[in-house]
This record gives structure tokens, C-alpha cells and sequence, in this order.
């Protein structure tokens, strides 16, 4: 497939510079933990529930290590101690040091492989859980069939997980394929993940372990109704990212928002604490068989899509090397863009088919996740539902796989039940009428989609060779993306980041890159 007559030579380069500056990048990630990675580890050890204050028992048994200044051998290294010599399950353990009943510091260190074995059938049991979530989920999607047109992906975000279940129930009916439950607003910016379900949140709603199975079970209840498998979305961005990668692989969350770069821009979070927490996540998202979603798609809220277009394509080729880096199959990449034209602007129809054409083409076995028109949304519904129909054509045109659904009522309110019906029968309608039309149709030889996307791939290979020259975190402080700029020492979360120790081990990375066969601890 080379309707564009791409120079596959500059895409092998561009390629190739991307994996480059992960690899660089990479040298950074391996040294390097932060507290949430290793509050993941409790929680993939079987940690979960709250203090009498509140506060996550993962967040208490992490705290009580660093205080120790002994973090950067590893929160395993002291639970399977604690094991030892307590014969205490790692449950048990977190409450006694939650009521101040036991110091895990004060035993003296054992032979590490005998640590090791201390904690190896509890390793084991939990991820044989996740092991046989990823074999639930592929039974149901052999035993429903899996639909060959692109997915309709649909948000809820009522703030109330009861409410979502409703509205995501009724519209699963309505035909939507993926349920993308919102985070409340500013949760990324949490140093911690709240417990429990939850009824109030501003937004969209808490992503809590307990929201993710409440989700995930009324999903299973309209897909056997249906006779089709409905996949649930969250997000593993944030603060927090490794652990709700757990918590939504414990659950069976088939799709995570989870890029690179997003909370650097987006959310301020710091650079280097992104980077060491995206790592671990993916590699769970991957172990536990998840695509994750990635964000290029916000660059162009806030640069212009025309002219920054060069951008989204080379932050792909980064996300695409880095979920490689983790484990992550092409089938699990759900790299990001956008169809955010200025309306106004000539041609622009051409120029947005001509991006998702050059996605598709460039990356041709990743479920590309295309976002539908928000930033020249304006409250006319009736405008607004044609720029979806542009959006949904261009969808089926080039073969996008995750669809999330425009709304005609964008930039109004959350949208109604009634809304995400009108706005799914504009999707289907379009899609069964266009369905072959992709396959059916070719490009001028030399005409303006060829160039348009002939000079976006040139404009990418440029600006991945000056990233190759710079170093990825030095990029990201001239603000090259989404023309933000982030200094690799500001931003939230920096005090997480801790440099390993020569004693430090994170058993479920050794595991977990053994059998996704990346050789050894990454």
C-alpha cells in the first residue's frame, strides 16, 4: 500500500533516528525508579486498600522505606525481607507498618536470592491473574468475532461511576464498540490513586481499581446482550501512570491512554519523572496484552495542525519506539493524530485525508487512534455535525481503527445520551456507505495529497535528526513540541525519581521482560 508514493527510504531513516533517541533515552530510564513504580510493585504484590486517614497503604509502605533513605535498593527488597522474617503477607505487612506495629528497615538484609524466593509465588499468583485476564479478553473476541470496521470510541463523564455505567451501557447499545471512562479533572496531577467507587468527581470520574471492575463488568453484561465484545478505556497518565496500568490489568482494561510525552506538555509533570514511569507502565499495558492510546493528537489544540503537522508524525515515530522498547506489539500501539484543520483553511479536507492516509501508510499494522474535530468546534450543531461527517469519511477512507466519535454538541456541554445517538448513526451510516470506498479509490500521481504528505514526512526527518542531535529532554526545553516548553528539572513529581542503587531489583521488570522476550531487565 503506497497510494502517496512516500519514500519509504526517509521513513526507514526517520525510523530508524526515532530508535536512536529512545535508546538514548533509554540509558536514563534504566537507571533510574520512582515512588510510583514502586508502589506499583506493592500493588502487583497484592497492596490495596487505605489507612484509617485515607491514604493508599502502597503510599504508606513506599514513605516508610524512603524516610529510611533506603528506596533506591528497591520497596521489593524490603517486603520480601519483611517476609522472611515475619512470615507476613505482604497485606499484613502494609497495615502493621500503617499502625506503626512494625519497622521494615530494622531486619538485617538475608541473601537476596533467598528474598527473591520469598516473593516468587506471590509474583506468580498475581500475574497468572492478569495472564488469564489477557485470555478472557481473547476468548470473547474469538467467541463474538471481531469487527472488521473501525471501532466507535465514546467517552463518558458523568463523575459518578453509577451514572457511567447508564450512559455507557446505553450507548454500548446504541453501537459503540469502546467506553472511555474520563478521569476528574486534575487527577493526573494526584501522587496518589483514590480508593473505592466513587460518586463525585468533576469532569469525569476517579480512576480507581473498584471503578475499573464496576465498568468492566457492566461491559461484559452488554457484550453478551449485544454478541459483541465492548472494550473499556482509561487513562495511565500522570503521576501515577505504572500503577493504574496494574490496577487496570488486574481488571481487564483493554485500552490506556499512555504516551511519552503528554504529561510533560500537558500537565507539567517533569520530564524525567514521566519518562522512568511511561517504561514500567508500558510493559505492563503490554504483559497484560492492552493497547494504549497516545496523545499526539493534543499538539495541535494548541499549535496550528497545518503547520505543526510534522510534529505529531515524529512524536509517532517516538511512541511507536518506545512502546517497542517496553514490550508493546504493533497491534497494541494505538498511536495518536488529529482532524483539527482550521474549517477556513482551502483544501483543508485534502490535507487532513492526506495526514491519516500518510499514518496509515507509514505505520500499517498499529490500530491508529483518530481524534475527531474539537479546537474549531464553535456550538453550531448543525456545522458541527458535518465537520464529524468530514471526520467520520476520512475514517473509513484510510482505515483508522479507534474512531472516537465527535460530538455535534462539542464545545456546549457534556454531551446527552441523545447526542452520542445522533453522533453514532452519523459514524455508522457513513461507514457501511464508504465502506470500500478506500480500497476503491487512488491519489493524483504527483497532485496535493502526494506532496502535502511528502513534505510532513521530509519536516519530520528533520526535526527527528535535530532531536537526535540534542537529546530528547533538551527538545522538550525548547519547546519543539506543541511549541510548551519544560525545564527538566521543573514540573511535579521530580522528588519521585531516585537513582538505583547496585542492590536494587524490581522483580515484576525482570519477569515481565523475560517473557515479552526483551532479554533481561530493560
Amino acid at each position: 500500500m503506497n497510494k502517496l508514493n512516500l519514500d519509504f527510504k526517509i521513513v526507514e531513516s526517520a525510523r530508524k533516528i526515532a530508535r536512536n533517541i529512545v535508546i538514548d533515552t533509554q540509558k536514563f530510564i534504566d537507571k533510574h525508579t520512582t515512588t510510583t513504580i514502586e508502589r506499583t510493585i506493592c500493588r502487583l504484590l497484592g497492596i490495596d486498600g487505605v489507612d484509617e486517614f485515607g491514604v493508599p497503604l502502597p503510599n504508606i509502605v513506599v514513605d516508610h522505606v524512603q524516610q529510611s533513605g533506603l528506596l533506591n535498593n528497591g520497596i521489593a527488597l524490603y517486603l520480601g525481607n519483611t517476609i522472611l522474617h515475619t512470615h507476613k503477607s505482604p497485606q499484613n505487612i502494609a497495615e502493621m507498618v500503617s499502625q506503626e506495629q512494625l519497622n521494615m528497615t530494622e531486619h538485617p538484609l538475608d541473601n537476596v536470592n533467598e528474598i527473591k524466593n520469598s516473593l516468587s509465588s506471590i509474583i506468580q499468583k498475581n500475574l497468572n491473574i492478569i495472564k488469564r485476564n489477557k485470555q478472557n479478553r481473547e476468548e470473547l473476541i474469538h467467541t463474538y468475532g471481531e469487527k472488521g470496521e473501525p471501532l466507535i470510541y465514546l467517552i463518558v463523564a458523568t463523575g459518578n461511576i453509577f451514572e457511567d455505567v447508564v450512559q455507557a451501557k446505553a450507548a454500548a447499545r446504541q453501537g459503540a464498540d469502546v467506553i472511555a471512562v474520563i478521569r476528574s479533572t486534575g487527577q493526573s496531577l494526584l501522587d496518589y490513586v483514590p480508593y473505592g467507587s466513587t460518586s463525585e468527581g468533576f469532569g469525569g470520574t476517579y480512576a480507581t481499581q473498584e471503578n475499573f471492575r464496576l465498568m468492566r463488568s457492566a461491559l461484559d453484561e452488554v457484550s453478551k446482550e449485544e454478541g459483541r465484545y465492548i472494550r473499556l478505556t482509561n487513562y495511565c497518565s500522570g503521576l501515577c501512570m505504572p500503577e493504574i496500568a496494574a490496577m487496570g490489568a488486574f481488571e481487564r482494561v483493554d485500552m490506556m491512554l499512555n504516551d511519552a510525552l503528554y504529561g510533560i506538555l500537558f500537565r507539567d509533570i517533569n520530564m524525567q519523572r514521566t519518562m522512568v514511569d511511561q517504561h514500567f507502565s508500558r510493559m505492563i499495558n503490554a504483559y497484560a496484552g492492552a493497547i494504549i492510546n497516545t496523545g499526539e493528537d493534543n499538539y495541535l489544540t494548541t499549535d496550528d495542525a497545518y503547520e505543526a503537522a510534522h510534529t505529531v508524525l515524529a512524536s509517532q515515530f517516538i511512541n511507536e519506539q518506545f512502546a517497542k522498547l517496553a514490550g508493546l506489539s504493533e497491534e497494541q500501539m494505538g498511536l495518536g493524530h488529529a482532524f483539527e484543520m482550521n474549517p477556513d483553511l482551502e483544501n483543508g479536507f485534502i490535507f487532513e485525508l492526506a495526514q491519516a492516509q500518510m499514518a496509515r501508510e507509514i505505520f500499517p499494522n498499529v490500530p491508529l487512534k483518530y481524534m475527531p474535530p474539537t479546537k474549531y468546534m464553535t456550538g453550531n450543531i448543525f456545522k458541527g455535525h458535518v465537520q464529524d461527517a468530514l471526520f467520520n469519511i476520512i475514517t473509513i477512507l484510510t482505515n483508522q481503527r479507534i474512531h472516537l466519535l465527535g460530538m455535534l454538541t462539542e464545545a456546549i456541554h457534556t454531551p446527552f445520551m441523545s447526542d452520542r445517538a445522533l453522533s453514532i448513526e452519523n459514524a455508522r451510516y457513513i461507514f457501511k456507505n464508504m465502506k470500500d470506498l478506500g480500497d476503491e479509490i487512488t491519489f493524483k500521481e504527483g497532485g496535493i495529497i502526494q506532496q502535502r504528505a511528502s513534505e510532513v514526512l521530509n519536516k519530520a526527518l528533520e526535526l527527528l535528526t535535530k532531536i537526535e542531535k540534542e537529546g530528547l529532554f533538551k527538545t522538550i526545553e525548547k519547546g519543539i513540541f506543541a511549541q510548551i516548553k519544560r525545564p527538566i528539572g521543573g514540573g511535579k513529581g521530580l522528588d519521585g525519581v531516585i537513582l538505583k542503587s547496585n542492590k536494587y531489583f524490581n522483580p515484576f521488570l525482570e519477569i515481565m521482560s523475560k517473557e515479552l522476550n526483551l532479554g533481561g531487565e530493560n
